[in-house]
């Protein structure tokens, strides 16, 4: 059997679309008349359209998710089915992938299927931690609770990432601003001294000369320097595709004094976090490590948690293989293991995220202190240095007049 897709219309005017198997897409066709439907187009899904409508999917953001999670768990705790609620929320989106999203969910759900074999479904739209931890809160009967834990999940996570994107944001715009005004000074402030400088030749300064042919380098093949940027952001990230490369990638990052800090700081608060969610939510622990190490983007502390994984299905605790790794910061270590010996380890991991999530917005202040000055005084540096190079010059100049 071969996956086809399929576009198709309901009897009330409600197009649909999406991915089944079947023989042929005469079968196809056949299933699809008698569930009711109105086929308008079918392909195999390795086709161009297919694959558009993939990415159609994949439109959905993170926010549209955090969103959707939040009212369904809202809608589930004051009683509504989940046939029902996913319908109201079609209803009140005004959002045409969520809608489209919410209106294949609610009709897998009406055929039969789990809430969790639904999301599945949607071709990698929501994470496999996410469809784990609603298939554990179906198998406990608390698919509400477990949405709504969820919902505080995605916001915290999101609240992670937006305290450190807003906190780079200074900075980028600091460094855009600086090379664009050495760019103006190379291109329109520079070219006004040519004429002075024209009839000195040789006798320019060395520095003065520096300046002046990167002026008028940069004016004439700008748009060389331009591929040569998109050119090299291609390679770069090919080149971190390599498994190796980015593990290589990844130790280095973690070697150099303020990165590496950061970095640690905040995979400790997104793997606890995330690790603690699960354990509320009923799943075994060894499950719960190989879901939340999916977390995890570097490499150094996720090969870590292989061991530690391989260590746990060899019957040990999680605090030894992490301490012997140490793929946690010692604090944190350390109340894992009270979490162990106490039993409460759900809820010191939670207590962990919250400091290391004060510990990454500390850490990130602490980066931007040292950043800022370092980067204003790299403009002044290379500012002074163009007026220096001119000045060099202009009093060569005189010297000659005289």
């Amino acid at each position: 059997m071969a996956r086809y897709y399929f576009k198709a219309v309901k009897l009330d005017g409600e197009e649909i679309e999406g991915e089944q198997e079947a023989v042929d897409e005469d079968a196809l066709v056949r299933r699809l008349q008698a569930e009711g439907l109105i086929p308008l187009q079918t392909r195999s899904a390795g086709g161009f359209a297919a694959q558009l409508a993939r990415r159609r999917r994949r439109a959905l953001s993170a926010k549209d998710i955090e969103i959707l999670t939040r009212q369904l768990a809202t809608l589930l705790e004051a009683g509504l089915t989940l046939d029902r609620s996913l319908g109201v929320l079609g209803e009140l989106t005004t959002d045409e992938h969520v809608g489209r999203v919410l209106s294949d969910l609610q009709e897998r759900v009406r055929g039969g299927a789990t809430f969790s074999a639904a999301l599945e479904a949607q071709d990698g739209q929501f994470a496999k931690l996410y469809v784990n931890m609603v298939r554990a809160g179906e198998a406990s009967g608390a698919v509400d609770e477990v949405l709504s834990r969820l919902a505080d999940y995605l916001e915290r996570s999101a609240e992670l990432r937006g305290t450190i994107t807003s906190a780079l944001v200074y900075p980028a715009i600091l460094l855009f601003v600086a090379g664009l005004s050495v760019i103006m000074l190379l291109v329109f402030v520079v070219p006004q001294f040519t004429v002075l400088f024209e009839d000195m030749g040789a006798a320019l300064p060395l520095p003065t000369r520096i300046v002046v042919g990167a002026g008028d380098l940069f004016r004439d093949y700008w748009w060389a320097f331009l591929v040569f940027v998109a050119i090299a952001a291609v390679l770069i990230e090919r080149w971190l595709q390599n498994p190796e490369n980015r593990r290589r990638f990844d130790f280095g990052v973690m070697r150099m004094p303020l990165f590496g800090d950061l970095i640690w700081k905040m995979e400790t608060a997104r793997f606890s976090h995330t690790l603690s969610t699960l354990l509320k939510n009923g799943l075994p622990l060894l499950s719960g490590l190989n879901l939340a190490k999916e977390v995890v983007d570097n490499r150094k502390i996720g090969e870590g948690l292989d061991e530690v994984g391989e260590a746990l299905k060899h019957g040990r605790g999680l605090a030894e293989p992490l301490a012997s790794r140490q793929v946690l910061p010692q604090l944190a270590l350390q109340m894992v293991r009270v979490g162990e010996e106490s039993g409460t380890l759900d809820a010191m991991l939670a207590k962990i995220a919250d400091i290391f999530d004060r510990e990454t917005r500390a850490a990130v202040q602490r980066m931007l202190t040292l950043l800022e000055p370092m980067l204003i005084i790299g403009l002044g540096v290379i500012v002074a240095g163009i007026i220096i190079s001119i000045l060099m010059a202009i009093l060569g100049a005189n010297e000659l007049v005289f």
